[in-house]
């Protein structure tokens, strides 16, 4: 897998790919730099929102991916105009990708999503994915990570996207009847639905710096309630203050994190 990032500096005499632009700061570095500091802005921090694909590179050992399920494809069962083109229209068939790899020699179940299908939305193919990702670590006894990034429930599948709320919940009780653990990773989003599920189900919940972590967005919060909210509602530093998150961790510290963690769950 080669990490490709979309923020390439449009100056005119710069080859493609050889400079890129926080989309943030728009401060200009080279793309090679930019990839060795995992894709975090070099002057701000702002942390570039990441592909399933390029999310694996960084986290798992060196070709050791290999994806499972990837056969299973969105169909608009509800003829929801506009579902069909968007489905096959997307550069991935679905908003998360699944497979078994290895975290510096432990052997995982892991789980990716990608906000670019759709705003990482949660359907029934989503759910189903999740679903058999669970039943593979309870027959190969591998512990699982799922790496959230989401805007929550797939409202062109309506009520069926719902389900998949209860039908994730439940699979993932099953791993702690089976002694195997689970770790959330939550990303800038996670939210909707998903927040809702298993995202904040793990033995351990890990999110990045300041991501968007909620059910509903703070505006929509605000004019429900008709209240302003405390500074820095719902990013991962406010809810690990208020016991929601265990970790904190910089995308270059994730693997090593990670290791601790399955290290302490092997024994």
């Amino acid at each position: 897998m080669k990490i490709v990032s979309e923020n390439r500096s449009e100056k005119k005499g710069f080859p493609a790919g050889i400079w890129t632009k926080c989309k943030k700061c728009d401060e200009i570095f080279l793309q090679k730099d930019f990839e060795e500091n995992f894709m975090v802005c070099l002057k701000c921090g702002y942390y570039t929102r990441l592909s399933a694909y390029q999310r694996i590179e960084f986290t798992v050992d060196k070709k050791s991916f290999k994806e499972i399920n990837a056969d299973i494809n969105s169909i608009n069962f509800l003829n929801f105009p506009g579902y069909s083109d968007k489905i096959e229209n997307s550069k991935i068939n679905e908003a998360i990708i699944t497979g078994e790899a290895k975290i510096n020699g432990f052997n995982v179940i892991i789980a990716v999503m990608d906000f670019e299908f759709m705003g990482g939305s949660m359907g029934s193919v989503v759910g189903e994915k999740i679903v058999r990702a669970v039943e593979k670590a309870i027959k190969k006894k591998y512990h699982l990570i799922i790496i959230s990034a989401s805007g929550g429930a797939r409202m062109q599948e309506g009520t069926m996207s719902l389900m998949q709320m209860a039908k994730t919940s439940a699979s993932i009780a099953k791993l702690a009847d089976s002694k195997l653990a689970y770790i959330s990773i939550l990303t800038d989003p996670t939210t909707g639905g998903v927040a809702a599920s298993f995202a904040m189900l793990g033995d351990i919940n890990i999110a990045e710096p300041k991501a968007l972590i909620g059910f509903a967005g703070p505006r929509v919060i605000e004019q429900t309630i008709k209240q302003k909210l405390p500074e820095g509602f719902q990013l991962s530093e406010f809810l690990e203050k208020h016991g929601m998150i265990d970790i904190i961790a910089e995308r270059k510290n994730m693997k090593d994190i990670l290791t601790k963690i399955l290290r302490f769950f092997s024994k």
